[in-house]
């Protein structure tokens, strides 16, 4: 009899009424509020505006989700095209099946075209984000752990996951429990990503490199304790081959960047002074003031001033 283990969920979704609520889908939401967060702290920490991070995560998590689920459905296409598979299944995003390699390269795609629109630079963008992703994906973890999905191989370990779900091929036991592994190593990476940052003021995107390279170093160890179908290549899953890939990527990113680029990013928002507001506008009590009028008035007002003082003195000198 085990005397210590992680239970499991006993189902991860709750009804309210005809709606369904799906605790994976609840992960994934903490997830994006808690990355746009703290993403908004450091970008007005980097002198941008307060709201642009959340403006440019309106493009990036569709595109994301998006791209995160073609990556599941391509590589493992025989869970939805395959005989006796229903393809409609492939739209079901609520159930599980999330690729993070293809949530961040169309995720970035969605950035770009947000960054563009506002006129600022994706590398920095990506900077402020970078450990907020980290969390996010630790967040987002917790939603297999109430699917019951991607566990690891046997074990007796006190940690370890009991399976109790026989559906889709799972035997219940007790497994490593990959998932919490992963979380776990996400937490790390996003603090060492807000350390570095702290300490070598990464900038020019280097900063989203290291989280990328970090994160590729702990998924590979992982992968490789995980018991699910996957494709294989030479004896290894496929997405331990792209996470060697992205990580060497990631690496390569770095070291050029550093060398062409050193330092950090004077100006990442255009049109934003020190203390975040616009050049152009600030809002006090509600209303919008238009900075540029009000020097206008004012530089108005001094010039009224200067023609009187020299209208009196020309007076007195006519007097004298």
């Amino acid at each position: 009899m085990e005397l210590a283990f992680i239970p499991s969920p006993s189902r991860g979704v709750l009804h309210l009424g005809p709606i369904p609520l799906r605790a994976y889908a609840f992960c994934i939401i903490i997830g994006v509020f808690v990355a746009v967060w703290l993403g908004n702290k450091r970008w007005i920490a980097r002198g941008g505006r307060s709201g642009t991070v959340a403006d440019i995560a309106v493009w990036a998590v569709p595109f994301g989700l998006v791209g995160g689920r073609l990556y599941h459905v391509i590589t493992d296409y025989e869970l939805y095209f395959s005989e006796g598979r229903d393809w409609v299944d492939a739209f079901k995003i609520w159930e599980g099946g999330l690729g993070i390699w293809g949530a961040i390269a169309l995720g970035a795609l969605g950035a770009w075209i947000g960054c563009r629109r506002r006129g600022i630079p994706l590398p920095a963008w990506a900077d402020a984000v970078a450990p907020g992703i980290a969390f996010a994906q630790a967040i987002g973890r917790w939603g297999n752990w109430f699917n019951q999905e991607l566990y690891g191989k046997a074990t007796d370990v006190p940690w370890a996951l009991h399976i109790t779900s026989s559906t889709d091929g799972r035997v219940p036991g007790y497994y490593h429990p990959t998932f919490l592994y992963e979380s776990l190593w996400c937490i790390g990476v996003g603090f060492l990503v807000l350390w570095a940052d702290r300490r070598f003021k990464l900038g020019h995107g280097r900063a989203f490199a290291l989280y990328v390279a970090a994160y590729c170093v702990g998924r590979g160890w992982i992968e490789y304790m995980r018991v699910d179908d996957a494709h294989h290549i030479l004896g290894l899953r496929l997405n331990d081959w792209t996470a060697m890939g992205v990580f060497l990527l990631a690496v390569i990113y770095i070291v050029i960047s550093a060398r062409r680029r050193p330092g950090r990013e004077e100006v990442v928002e255009p049109d934003v002074d020190a203390s975040g507001d616009g050049d152009r506008e600030r809002v006090a009590d509600g209303e919008s003031v238009d900075l540029d009028k009000s020097a206008d008035a004012e530089a108005e007002g001094s010039a009224e001033s200067t023609e009187s003082a020299t209208e009196d003195e020309a007076e007195s000198a006519k007097k004298s």
